[in-house]
């Protein structure tokens, strides 16, 4: 579903990532973990075409990315990649459906079927009498579980998350990580998690490891 091929990355003179190879099935979760500035986040920035690699090559759903003009990668990302990152990210004035909504109406879906999308995934996911609440009367894991169903809201082929359980208390987290399997089993999407949250590492189909700019 998702192939990056001897990727390099650098900032000036520092070589973040030195030729990494990842593949990620269909409904496979991979975990990524190592430490702080071993280029974890860099690798999952350039796998959802946030960032653009110095060599190598990406492809997405078979698709190979690497001559897309920067409006084509807006477009093909809103249409084909969900995000979570540890801050949710929710706007505050907008309710949790609008939330929700909010990259459906970007990739052209009327409202009405946008808001009724949204309001099906967060009843999914639990926040079916929370459609009307705002960030502010959410929560921490529900505000992420908004942040979630935003993320699938285009029905993307891959889900990456950036430490999604990295401002959760335990509580939160352990319904987070189900959650994830969960969305696997019934929705079959592929997700790449980077952590530090070893419990989350380990259940997820493989656990890769970065260090200094390349997977061991």
């Amino acid at each position: 579903m998702i192939v990056a091929e001897n990727i390099h990355k650098s900032y000036g003179a520092l070589k973040v990532l030195k030729g990494v190879t990842i593949a990620v099935a269909k409904g496979e979760i991979v975990s990524v973990v190592g430490a702080s500035g071993a280029g974890k986040t860099t690798l999952l920035h350039i796998m959802g075409t946030l960032d653009r690699y110095d060599q190598g090559r990406v492809l997405i759903d078979q698709q190979d990315i690497s001559g897309f003009s920067d409006r084509e990668l807006s477009v093909f990302r809103n249409r084909h990649i969900g995000f979570v990152f540890q801050f949710h990210h929710l706007l505050p004035e907008f309710s949790a459906v609008e939330n929700v909504s909010i990259p459906a109406f970007i990739a052209g879906k009327g409202k009405r079927e946008g808001t009724r999308r949204a309001a099906e995934l967060l009843e999914m996911l639990g926040l079916g009498d929370r459609l009307a609440h705002k960030p502010s009367e959410l929560s921490g894991g529900e505000q992420q579980r908004v942040a979630v169903a935003r993320a699938l809201i285009n029905d993307p082929v891959v889900v990456l998350a950036d430490e999604p359980s990295g401002n959760l208390d335990s509580k939160a987290s352990g319904e987070l990580h189900r959650l994830f399997f969960r969305l696997r089993d019934t929705m079959q999407q592929s997700f790449v998690i980077v952590t530090h949250n070893e419990e989350l590492a380990d259940i997820a189909d493989r656990k890769l490891t970065i260090h200094d700019g390349v997977i061991l």
